[in-house]
């Protein structure tokens, strides 16, 4: 049983990397995609929401089969899906065309990342202590090898349909193989002969019972931390740009320096969760991003702002992991669904950050705009209590976050 757990801890991390790789890779393609449909940059904005709506929808539809049916059977199917429309943007040659296949692809997106993460929750479950922020931080490396292999294909020539094709073959054969070594579903077996035992309706699944209070508390926290993420993801460049007067080359490390933190700090979390227990990644987390995002936003030294966007990246790193496998931790019978109400809210906090941003700059300086995020982080600070409130029929701690054999219990 042991060396089932290591394989299916492993095959996590790969779909991890799968999933952030074949994001990747038409982030990569974008410019050459724009180019050849003949769109704007702003019409490109709105395509992207067709993406995310996907992704949502995705979301949604992940969470409840997984539940019924057991990640096991959804996350390879999830990924097969993500890695097989991937190759949809790269053959579109009109507008709608593209606008259609964001919007496939964007669901099978969703639906991966949704899945990928109840099985996290099922082995950090199985583990006893916290592996989900290490799983969030090798989604981030799939990115870099996008972006590697990206490179490598423009280099020998090779056009964005080839290149997407190539990404969505790879994609396809790694997720069947990997498949092999997810592990069996619990709760989805057991359902249907307990019923009430286990929380759901007479009819099977989840849908008839009522949402935690919990459940919905936890997704407004990633809305406003995600929120942040995506803030910084579009305005960190133009920050150090346009307001502080950095050059091109010294603005890109405004995002660099962001990212790299907050990759690190997702290696690390779990052993800072397994030490000091959850509530504290959150509080602590939080409070650092505050300070950090607070710093940029009053600082007017390059140098003080480049400090404050890496604390905002190291602070911010182990919220979002927290959040999620407090979901899922709160009903097991429902941990994809449960997922999956947290996990597409934050979604839309990722993608409303920069609309609502870029808004506030009709009435102030970009730079006064991050006293928003700043706001969301200490309300997050505030509310990480949250994570510690027993669930009935999960784990007793709140998301382990009070285990006494490998946690701290007076965080």
């Amino acid at each position: 049983m042991e060396r089932a757990l290591r394989v299916a801890r492993a095959v996590t991390f790969v779909y991890f990397v799968l999933n952030g790789t074949l994001l990747g890779m038409w982030v990569v393609q974008i410019p050459a995609v724009e180019e050849r449909v003949g769109i704007s940059h702003a019409a490109l904005g709105g395509f992207l929401v067709l993406l995310g709506a996907g992704a949502f929808l995705g979301m949604q539809l992940g969470g409840r089969l997984s539940d019924r049916l057991g990640t096991r059977t959804v996350v390879p199917l999830a990924g097969v899906l993500c890695s097989a429309t991937l190759v949809l943007p790269g053959l579109a040659r009109e507008p709608w065309v593209l606008g259609a296949a964001l919007l496939v692809f964007g669901f099978g997106n969703g639906t991966l990342d949704v899945s990928m993460n109840a099985h996290a929750v099922q082995v950090e479950k199985a583990y006893g202590r916290p592996v989900m922020s290490a799983f969030h931080a090798t989604f981030s490396v799939g990115g870099v090898l996008a972006a590697l292999v990206g490179a490598a294909a423009v280099d020998v020539g090779w056009g964005t349909a080839a290149t997407l094709s190539a990404a969505a073959c790879a994609g396809v054969v790694v997720a069947l193989v990997s498949a092999r070594g997810l592990l069996p579903a619990e709760g989805a077996a057991e359902a249907p002969g307990t019923g009430t035992e286990a929380g759901e309706n007479p009819g099977g699944g989840t849908g008839g019972r009522a949402v935690p209070a919990r459940i919905w508390f936890l997704a407004v926290l990633a809305l406003l931390v995600m929120l942040c993420e995506g803030a910084a993801n579009d305005w960190s460049v133009l920050h150090l740009k346009t307001v502080l007067g950095a050059s091109e080359s010294t603005a890109a490390f405004a995002y660099g320096t962001f990212a790299a933190t907050m990759t690190v700090g997702r290696l690390l979390a779990d052993r800072v969760s397994a030490r000091f227990g959850t509530v504290a990644v959150l509080r602590y987390g939080a409070a650092l991003a505050c300070a950090g995002i607070t710093l940029v936003a009053l600082s007017p030294w390059i140098w003080a702002a480049l400090v404050g966007w890496g604390l905002f990246g190291l602070g911010l790193s182990g919220c979002v992991p927290q959040l999620f496998s407090a979901a899922g931790h709160t009903d097991p019978a429902a941990a994809g669904t449960n997922v999956s109400r947290v996990a597409g809210l934050g979604y839309i906090g990722m993608l409303a950050g920069p609309a609502v941003i870029g808004w506030m700059t009709h009435v102030m300086a970009l730079n006064h705009t991050f006293l928003l995020p700043a706001l969301f982080c200490a309300t997050a600070a505030a509310a990480a209590g949250v994570l510690r409130t027993p669930a009935p029929g999960g784990d007793p701690s709140g998301a382990l976050a009070d285990r006494p054999d490998t946690l701290e219990t007076t965080s």
